[in-house]
């Protein structure tokens, strides 16, 4: 293959250094950076943050100018919106917690957007991931990033291993620290001291029940108050909604038991959150559906894997039982509160093997 990268640029500090190492490493860049929402609504005013607002835009723009190479502006709203906008309403408004990073990447950033690589004539396409990418057997497979704290594999599972072949992900192999020391290094100091932004892009203020209430054109009339029950389904108390609620929730229930209460369960048609103790969300059996593997033989082969169903939970050691796009996970020990519209990823060797959305 030819070195033309389509460069994913955010504006930040890890799209710019990303460019600039690619660039030290002779490949030829075209930046692109996508407006995929708007945040600024009749109904919802806010001060737009995260990584495809008109300043980071400009921002992106002007890093790409400053590194010597042609950017372009293209506009993936409807897609968004599609993609991850109306299925991240969809999923809280059936008593579910959504991802919307995980089909983000999926389905905008190795979905349009390597389609606009083709366009340009772009052999690739490079972000500032923090991940790595192993050919095994003829496969391409998602690797832990050097960078524990930071590795972003968890969000990336859905992408298609041929898009995987033609990806680079340039920051891999470092620390956040070191990329920040290299940034300074080169002249970029106010970006290496820019702080990150870990709220969900087109929720203004990190706030989803106002996101909720403002792009929901009924809900008023499906937020309502209901019952909170036990399980055994004795009544405890009145909520204020149940897409209010995720399941792990202990603050903001509005109730005194007495003791430590969580969310357990919510039932969307029946407008009812289950409380129970921390213990009632242990569990050593999930289900997951609309599983992907890189490659199901090997799994078949050896189901034993890591299991991490949340991206700040560390991966714990588990059987798979494969039913087509189904699939039973057995840990060897309890894990706490798994949460359906979450991803549930599936490591062998730091490799990513597969993945799947939490149903129970």
């Amino acid at each position: 293959m030819g070195k033309r990268v389509l460069m994913a640029m955010s504006g930040g500090i890890d799209s710019t250094m990303s460019a600039l190492l690619l660039l030290e490493q002779g490949y030829e860049l075209v930046g692109a950076t996508y407006r995929t929402y708007d945040t600024i609504t009749e109904s919802c005013i806010s001060k737009e943050k995260g990584c495809c607002t008109i300043d980071s835009i400009m921002e992106a723009r002007d890093n790409a100018r400053k590194l010597g190479f042609e950017h372009h502006i293209v506009d993936f709203r409807d897609d968004f919106k599609t993609h991850v906008i109306d299925d991240f309403i969809s999923q809280y408004m059936s008593g579910r917690t959504p991802n919307p990073c995980v089909l983000c990447n999926a389905f905008i950033k190795w979905g349009v957007l390597m389609d606009k690589a083709d366009e340009l004539g772009c052999d690739y396409i490079a972000t500032g991931h923090y991940a790595r990418i192993r050919e095994i057997d003829g496969h391409h497979y998602l690797a832990a990033a050097a960078d524990a704290k930071k590795d972003q594999t968890y969000f990336l599972w859905m992408i298609p291993e041929h898009h995987l072949a033609r990806t680079l992900f340039p920051l891999g192999g470092f620390t956040k620290n070191q990329v920040r020391q290299m940034a300074a290094e080169r002249g970029f100091i106010k970006l290496a001291e820019k702080k990150e932004s870990q709220e969900i892009c087109f929720v203004p203020n990190d706030d989803y029940r106002t996101f909720l209430a403002a792009n929901v054109p009924n809900y008023a009339e499906r937020c309502v108050a209901g019952n909170y029950v036990d399980r055994n389904g004795n009544m405890l108390g009145k909520h204020a909604g149940f897409p209010n609620y995720t399941i792990g929730q202990r603050k903001g229930l509005g109730i005194a038991l007495g003791h430590p209460a969580y969310v357990t369960a919510i039932d969307a048609n029946s407008n009812t959150i289950t409380l129970g103790a921390n213990d009632d969300l242990l569990t050593k059996t999930v289900s997951v559906s609309q599983c992907r593997f890189t490659d199901r033989k090997r799994i078949e082969a050896n189901p034993r894997l890591m299991c991490r169903i949340r991206y700040r939970s560390m991966p714990q050691p588990a059987t798979i039982s494969l039913d087509g796009d189904n699939a039973v996970l057995l840990f060897d020990e309890p894990v706490w509160g798994p949460t359906p519209g979450q991803s549930a990823v599936f490591y062998q060797d730091d490799c990513v093997v597969g993945g799947g959305i939490v149903e129970r």
